[in-house]
């Protein structure tokens, strides 16, 4: 089956077709650094690695690119020509420390959080201060070329020069108009017009540059020059939030285009809020929850990003507490697929028929991919996986299928990054319940002790007291 995906430009689902056969360019927006990214963030960061894992489980090499905003975004960002703070400054004063405190220090929280939820690392994680002179380059293209004008200090994008303008949105220019999308301003030749190049004395981040001496790029420059300088003028795909969709993509679809002469991406693909407690999250409620906020609740960071890859990644999921305890248990019941698989294969359980179970697997094996396939519908995926536990419980698989299931079983779980398929992992997670349990019981705490020994039952684990230790077995 073709993989399929739902390109946001054309509003449909297509037939995925690289521009180079074998090989896909992917460019995923990042965080802006300025605070910790919280859960919701993680929705779209995630989605991009499991998009990245699937194409590859599919046997492309991907090359992969995504940003950090560490300049030029401005608080105000609803509109193209964002106005208000710039964010990272905004914080830097706040917390009284330099911009680039800030930054270091915010980047390597997310770094942090991305390994935890086991995000593979992409080609190249480029910094925007670091793409200056690309942005520079990239503008005076555009006014040479009449897609921009200048104003003493500041450079604009003449909208109006680029008639495709609003397509991946569905805003139409005459309806941007001056007091309802964007605010007043005299400098620019229509209302709509968006800043590629700003000019502040007084900003914190600024370069000396022929546009004069205390600039700084907007935004959406910074992520058409990093993607043509790491990945060429056309890429194959471009992801990111919805929230990114207008005004970022908008404008840098337009900016791309018009200095490089053709379209910047074939696919862009836009993943869908994450609701907690069933509405947005916000601070006076308390909810807005970080990586470490959900590990100190007692889960480990793969619940989380089962949770948030559960759902397809268009369609709105909500994030409470109770979920996650769900989640936990599901992905539990998942992981003893693997275990089961390993004990047929070392002829510890099974049928008789080596050969027991082939259908079945077949059925699970297209099952997933066709979920997969479908424009990465992972419930559909998730699901197929789930109808092997059953049958492994009722002996009904034999260790020739068992085999080849648990190959299959590897591919499926690195495919989606949440799932152990380890041997080892599996029994190293048992000792160590084992081991609370025994402290728990030295101690007299008989609830921690009982949790423990409720943890291994669920597992499938049986215990049994012995002069010698504990001995344990897989039921």
């Amino acid at each position: 089956m073709t993989f399929h995906v739902y390109n946001t430009l054309t509003r449909e689902k297509v037939p995925f077709t690289p521009l180079e056969e074998g090989k896909v360019r992917m460019y995923n927006c990042g965080p802006t650094v300025y605070g910790r990214p919280h859960i919701g963030n993680y929705r779209s960061f995630l989605f991009a690695d499991l998009l990245r894992r699937w194409l590859e489980y599919l046997g492309y090499q991907v090359d992969q690119v995504m940003n950090i905003t560490d300049v030029g975004h401005l608080t105000d960002d609803d509109t193209a020509d964002a106005g208000g703070d710039d964010k990272v400054e905004a914080q830097a004063r706040r917390e009284k420390r330099d911009p680039k405190e800030i930054t270091e220090g915010y980047t390597a929280m997310f770094l942090e959080d991305m390994a935890a939820l086991g995000v593979r690392e992409p080609m190249a994680r480029p910094k925007a201060t670091e793409y200056i002179d690309e942005m520079v380059v990239m503008v005076e293209k555009l006014i040479e070329r009449g897609h921009a004008y200048r104003v003493e200090g500041n450079v604009y994008f003449d909208v109006r020069s680029f008639p495709e303008y609003g397509k991946l949105s569905g805003n139409r220019v005459e309806d941007l108009v001056a007091g309802s999308r964007v605010e007043v301003n005299e400098e620019k030749r229509h209302p709509a017009d968006f800043a590629l190049w700003k000019s502040d004395p007084a900003h914190l981040m600024k370069w000396e540059t022929v546009f004069g001496e205390h600039g700084f790029p907007g935004w959406h420059m910074e992520c058409s020059a990093m993607a043509k300088a790491l990945l060429g003028d056309s890429i194959d795909i471009h992801t990111g939030g919805e929230d990114n969709v207008f005004p970022h993509h908008e404008c840098e679809i337009a900016q791309s285009a018009c200095a490089n002469g053709t379209p910047l991406a074939a696919v862009w693909m836009h993943a869908k809020f994450l609701q907690v407690d069933g509405g947005k999250m916000s601070k006076s409620l308390g909810n807005v929850y970080t990586v470490p906020d959900v590990v100190e609740r007692g889960f480990e960071p793969r619940h989380l990003r089962f949770a948030l890859l559960r759902g397809h990644y268009r369609t709105q999921i909500n994030f409470t507490w109770a979920i996650m305890e769900e989640m936990r248990a599901r992905l539990e019941n998942l992981d003893e697929v693997a275990v089961l698989l390993h004990r047929v294969v070392d002829g510890e359980s099974g049928a008789a028929d080596a050969e027991a179970g082939r259908s079945l697997l077949g059925e699970v094996i297209s099952g997933f991919e066709s979920g997969m396939n479908d424009d990465l519908n992972t419930p559909v995926a998730i699901a197929s996986l789930e109808q092997l536990r059953k049958p492994l419980l009722d002996g009904e698989v034999g260790a020739a299928v068992a085999v080849d299931a648990l190959a299959f079983y590897r591919r499926a779980a690195d495919a989606l990054g949440f799932i152990e398929t380890d041997k080892q992992s599996a029994d190293a997670e048992v000792e160590a319940l084992i081991e609370q349990r025994g402290a728990a019981k030295a101690a007299k705490d008989w609830a921690a002790a009982d949790a423990a020994r409720d943890a291994l039952t669920a597992l499938g684990i049986e215990l049994q007291d012995t002069p010698e230790g504990v001995v344990w077995r897989r039921r």
